[in-house]
């Protein structure tokens, strides 16, 4: 008879009471899909008599992390307790050391040491999984590393923070601005303890950095990754791209080029019908295209107890089947550091700017754009508010370079009140 697979669980919080509950309630399932019994051994977390609703009485308790991965009993180490340093790197480390196999849903850990972890990891033997780290119950770190193996992937693209999608969303529907949406958020227990990690695109910069590893065999580079928040968009953003037919998205797009990797989270444009424009709330979407399977759209819940657990188990059923594979789809050993693109893919750009009512005044604005080599596409006025009226701008596919060069020159006009605002479009 084959041995039980032993897991040793650190980290009780919302995910890893998801974890024991799956583990509970689907014993039989789980056994008859993998051949062999899934139990937990131990536990840690950092408060024991916490109630958690959820029987913990049968499990070995470990106040350390570290003990807890160097216990003979476990075979596979949950780790769960979020943080790119400190107990989780440490007790991560301890496991592969010991033997152990690690699954983990620490985006930030892997982001920031991912790239030694899996050389550690590979070295010894030992298998370091992370479907939970990336997207939620969405199993997408799968998709690439096994479904999409046959392809040359060419652009991976989605939306990665559903507390992001759900303050622009909200946005749009109900009219009210970003700072009452983001108390609501945070009073409904959306964000994290550092908002920033949400809003301003850091959460989401880690989940993109670890596909673009995956996809173009790379090292993991969370540093070169171009970072832009939601915070600096305003709701005449929201109601003027979509009069225009369009929907604002914190998009991450990473995707192989002749001037390097390029990878971007930012907000934005992308098409009102495609399926980017249409996601609504909390929920996460990852675009995958291959030279073989051209595109495919993935769609899903990007947190929670339910769907994180759910990416967990997918990790230590694959373990539990014996199937073994490097953690980012390559042997890390010849994973090679990528070139960070100097540059971004051209792109089209939307305008928004607030011009003095004076004869001439979009002829001057016209001019700064037509110096710097960008060209407009289409152009619409809304009703004054006096002295100033609101006047949108779509350009012809430009440079990042030439379009900073010509915001300078519009905020050097003595016709354009305030600073302009210019949000990229994304072909999807």
């Amino acid at each position: 008879m084959t041995d039980p697979l032993r897991l040793g669980i650190a980290g009780l919080g919302t995910v890893g009471t998801g974890v024991v509950k799956i583990v509970q309630r689907q014993a039989a399932l789980l056994q008859a899909r993998s051949g062999r019994a899934v139990q937990i051994s131990a536990v840690s977390a950092r408060t024991r008599d916490k109630d958690r609703g959820v029987r913990l009485g049968g499990y070995a308790w470990e106040d350390d992390p570290v003990a807890l991965a160097t216990r003979d009993d476990v075979d596979v180490f949950v780790e769960l307790m979020g943080g790119s340093d400190g107990p989780a790197k440490a007790a991560t480390e301890a496991a592969l050391a010991a033997g152990k196999d690690v699954v983990t849903a620490n985006k930030a850990m892997l982001a920031v040491h991912g790239q030694a972890l899996a050389e550690t990891a590979e070295a010894a033997g030992q298998v370091l999984r992370f479907e939970a780290a990336v997207a939620g119950g969405i199993p997408v770190v799968k998709a690439l590393t096994e479904g999409l193996a046959g392809n040359e992937i060419t652009r991976v693209m989605g939306v990665m923070n559903g507390t992001c999608n759900y303050i622009l969303t909200r946005m749009e529907a109900t009219g009210q601005g970003y700072n009452a949406l983001f108390e609501e958020a945070d009073k409904l227990g959306y964000l994290e303890a550092d908002p920033n990690l949400d809003v301003g695109g850091i959460d989401a910069g880690h989940k993109l950095a670890l596909l673009a590893s995956i996809a173009f065999g790379t090292q993991v580079s969370f540093d070169n990754v171009q970072l832009e928040g939601i915070q600096r968009i305003e709701i005449a953003d929201i109601e003027q791209a979509r009069d225009m037919g369009y929907r604002i998205k914190l998009l991450g797009v990473a995707q192989m080029t002749g001037r390097g990797l390029e990878q971007r989270m930012q907000p934005c444009l992308v098409p009102a019908d495609s399926p980017l424009g249409q996601l609504e709330g909390g929920t996460n979407m990852v675009v995958l295209e291959g030279d073989s399977v051209e595109q495919i759209v993935l769609r899903g819940p990007g947190a929670g107890e339910g769907p994180t657990a759910s990416a967990v188990m997918s990790d230590v059923m694959d373990i539990a089947r014996g199937i073994r594979l490097a953690t980012f789809g390559q042997p890390a050993a010849g994973l090679q550091p990528a070139t960070p693109a100097n540059s971004a893919v051209p792109a089209p750009y939307y305008i928004r700017t607030q011009l003095f009512d004076k004869p001439g005044a979009l002829a001057k604005v016209a001019t700064a754009l037509g110096e710097s080599g960008v060209s407009i596409d289409r152009m619409r006025q809304y009703g004054h508010d006096e002295p100033t009226a609101p006047v949108l701008f779509v350009t012809h596919k430009t440079t990042k370079e030439a379009l900073d060069a010509a915001m300078d020159g519009m905020a050097q006009c003595d016709v354009v009140d305030g600073t302009p605002v210019a949000i990229r479009i994304e072909a999807v």
